[in-house]
């Protein structure tokens, strides 16, 4: 043995973990281990995925469908995708020429970015943002530019926001409608003046949709990509099944893309992981070809979600010194604790030492003035949380 030092990439060397993820672990090791946790870190749903899934993956493994199968996916779910954005979505003529399936929403966004920006290129970053998307840009060699969504506007940013953090070196903007970490959904009018600033500086566009289904009260869901043709054909729109079907552990996102840029990703994908899991995408399969049934299965997570949503927002806005803006899609709560005085890793740190709840530190999603709570949890969690938070504020 000698002890030579290990030298890292640079890419290895400068990426940060993901906090949201770090959390999780944290609060499952301390359960684990026996502590009476409140966990509000989870960014997953607290389901099971539906049984008419799990039959169709069953079923899948039983007729042997275990072998290595086209890489941006089978042809029979990139087919049923197509026509599930050109439908529900309203992006006109989308062709199975332009679906990718992938290992996971995220790995879809990860080579989205890959495709389309590279070293010198500036992205544009709304913030709040989800932990990840600094990250991939820094890996693809570019630069994020991250941009304040202010609060008394919802979170989100402005087309004059937009114009005027665009460069000549501005390559994409990252979108997430429904958001995490704050629940906020794009109206269709904000949607429409923000790619009419996009096209006017020839821009890309990668839309994360992936909590497109979980939309609360009057709130709806848009696409940028339905804006009009021209938009489309700048945008990648992702999406997936983790959420919408409580499929974390399945690891299958989708995409659609203009053809040209579609292939893009299907080749640095074949050079990456290959094909997303064979057997997994025949469940995908029955979720979109069995309608009933998925209808079902998201209106009951939805519904259990919205009545979470109000428990918890109502809880949390009683509480002296928290603000809080009520979500309108997702499941999460941005809750301001900027009157305590504390950063947010300072506050979620003594919240778990000193009272037994995990939240997500608003500095992972670039607002060190929150703290991230899922309300993918139970009742019980939700209630017994809020008492735990009144005591710290009371004691604080």
């Amino acid at each position: 043995m000698t002890d030579k030092k290990i030298r890292l990439s640079q890419w290895a060397s400068n990426i940060a973990p993901s906090l949201t993820l770090q959390v999780d672990a944290k609060a499952k090791a301390l359960i684990a281990e026996g502590r009476d946790l409140c966990s509000f870190g989870a960014g997953e749903p607290d389901f099971d995925t539906p049984d008419f899934i799990k039959e169709a993956c069953i079923q899948a493994l039983r007729d042997g469908k275990t072998r290595y199968a086209p890489v941006p996916g089978i042809p029979e779910l990139r087919a049923a995708l197509a026509e599930k954005y050109s439908l529900e979505n309203k992006v006109a003529g989308v062709t199975p020429q332009q679906v990718v399936v992938s290992p996971g929403a995220k790995y879809s966004c990860y080579l989205a970015i890959l495709a389309l920006c590279g070293p010198g290129d500036e992205v544009i970053v709304p913030s709040p943002y989800w932990v990840s998307y600094p990250e991939m840009v820094k890996l693809s060699g570019a630069i994020p530019k991250v941009i304040q969504g202010r609060e008394a506007n919802g979170f989100k940013i402005t087309a004059e926001q937009l114009r005027a953090a665009i460069t000549d070196k501005t390559r994409l903007l990252i979108l997430n409608s429904p958001s995490n970490p704050t629940g906020a959904v794009y109206e269709k009018k904000e949607l429409q003046e923000l790619m009419g600033v996009v096209l006017e500086a020839g821009i890309y566009v990668l839309s994360d949709e992936i909590y497109e289904y979980l939309i609360y009260g009057e709130a709806k869901h848009y696409s940028p990509a339905s804006v009009s043709p021209e938009v489309a054909a700048v945008t990648v729109t992702v999406s997936g099944f983790s959420k919408t079907f409580a499929m974390t552990g399945w690891r299958l996102g989708t995409l659609i893309a203009e053809p040209e840029i579609a292939k893009a990703i299907s080749d640095l994908q074949s050079q990456t992981t290959s094909n997303p899991t064979t057997f997994a995408q025949y469940g995908a399969l029955a979720a979109l070809q069995q309608p009933q049934a998925a209808r079902d299965a998201i209106n009951t997570m939805r519904n259990v979600f919205d009545q979470r949503r109000l428990k918890l927002y109502n809880g949390l806005v009683a509480i002296e010194g928290i603000d809080c803006q009520l979500a309108q899609g997702a499941f999460y709560l941005f809750p301001n604790i900027a009157s305590t005085g504390l950063s947010s890793t300072e506050f979620c740190s003594r919240l778990l030492d000193e009272h037994n709840t995990a939240m997500v530190p608003g500095i992972a999603f670039g607002a060190d003035e929150c703290v991230r709570c899922s309300y993918a949890v139970s009742e019980t969690v939700i209630e017994k949380g809020l008492s735990h938070l009144t005591d710290f504020f009371t004691n604080l």
